[in-house]
């Protein structure tokens, strides 16, 4: 049996990760950043605590408290788990956030994928451990091609981007300096229903199930013209594993190689909850306007603008395709939208529900 390391095991990509591994037979193992309120919701389906749960049940995953910004921690918990393939998956990953604070982004996510690959090299486990890196289409940020593919330069326009170049090159040059089996995958945006709330995706899903079920008055949003290659995030968890089960340790680009405008996710998603949006005006002043009602449901708000905006982004990802048999469309961006947005009206629903319970 394998045993796998996730960092990031509570966030999006690091609970569905953590179920594909378990449906491979992995024994799998998480780093758990301590907060004094729960924040495994995303895993507590896998996660069963002997001394509350049913005694009976097995336990499915297992713990372990962690921090990125911790080295002895990471070489406690690799030592004692002894991992054949570890996922860093942990950071920062808010685009935005990052220029609030771009010091602990930095500390998260540039010093912290040093800090995991270092850890292994210290215990000696250099041929032992797989170690995969969480990269990032930002990386791109004002882009150079389009598409972009594993060659394109990078010119990252965020503190987040800056941070995870950091993490991309340090992984690649453990690489070649030490000889060990440390790759990139370079991810695009990837969403799904476990997505946090304050990503634009999963802010315009919650929304439209809000607004349709009278909870909610409005939308604002920043950038509608923002171009992005959205993907489905349990589809991109399988190339992950592709990637660290390929022959030799190589970087590749994780992208569907479509490319669709904020306009067009809110439009999807209004439309899944039965609301068809007509958009008017220009800039800052355009509107979304219930086509029934006349109603003005989704408005501009400058505060959502990006000090230095990513205007478009698209993967290529035909090396994917090719070396690993990845199929990078086995959800298209219409199903994504389908899936988040049915998802939210039943959260919505029983979100009131329980409130009118207390």
């Amino acid at each position: 049996m394998k045993t796998a390391l996730i960092s990031g095991i509570t966030g999006q990509d690091g609970s569905f990760l953590a179920e594909f591994l378990l449906q491979k037979g992995y024994e799998v193992h998480g780093i758990l950043r301590r907060s004094s309120s729960f924040n495994t919701g995303r895993i507590e389906h896998l996660y069963f605590d002997e001394w509350v749960r049913d005694m009976k049940q097995k336990r499915t995953i297992n713990l372990h408290y962690g921090d990125m910004t911790d080295s002895s921690s990471l070489i406690r918990i690799i030592q004692q788990v002894q991992p054949d393939e570890i996922y860093n998956l942990a950071a920062q990953s808010h685009v935005k956030v990052s220029f609030d604070v771009p010091e602990y982004t930095a500390e998260a996510d540039a010093i912290g994928t040093l800090r995991m690959l270092e850890a292994v090299r210290i215990l000696g486990m250099e041929k032992k451990t797989k170690i995969y890196q969480a990269s990032t289409s930002e990386l791109y940020g004002k882009v150079q091609e389009v598409p972009q593919s594993e060659t394109t330069p990078f010119y990252p326009r965020s503190p987040y981007g800056v941070a995870k170049q950091y993490g991309f090159w340090i992984t690649k040059n453990y690489r070649e300096s030490y000889g060990m089996f440390a790759v990139n995958g370079i991810l695009f945006n990837h969403e799904s229903e476990r997505r946090g709330e304050t990503f634009v995706t999963r802010k315009i899903t919650l929304a439209a199930a809000r607004i349709a079920q009278g909870f909610q008055d409005k939308l604002y949003l920043g950038n509608l013209d923002a171009r992005r290659d959205w993907g489905y995030a349990k589809d991109y968890v399988e190339c992950m594993w592709l990637i660290l089960q390929h022959d030799t340790p190589e970087d590749f680009v994780i992208a569907t190689g479509e490319m669709h405008t904020v306009r067009e996710f809110a439009t999807l998603a209004f439309k899944e909850v039965g609301i068809e949006l007509r958009w008017e005006g220009e800039g800052v002043e355009e509107k979304g306007i219930d086509v029934q009602t006349g109603k003005t449901l989704v408005e501009i708000d400058p505060k959502y603008f990006r000090p230095a905006e990513v205007e478009q982004l698209l993967g290529n990802p035909t090396k994917a395709k090719t070396l690993l048999g990845w199929n990078p469309r086995q959800t298209s961006f219409e199903e994504l939208v389908k899936i988040m947005a049915a998802h939210d009206m039943k959260f919505v629903k029983k979100l009131y529900l329980r409130s009118l319970e207390k």
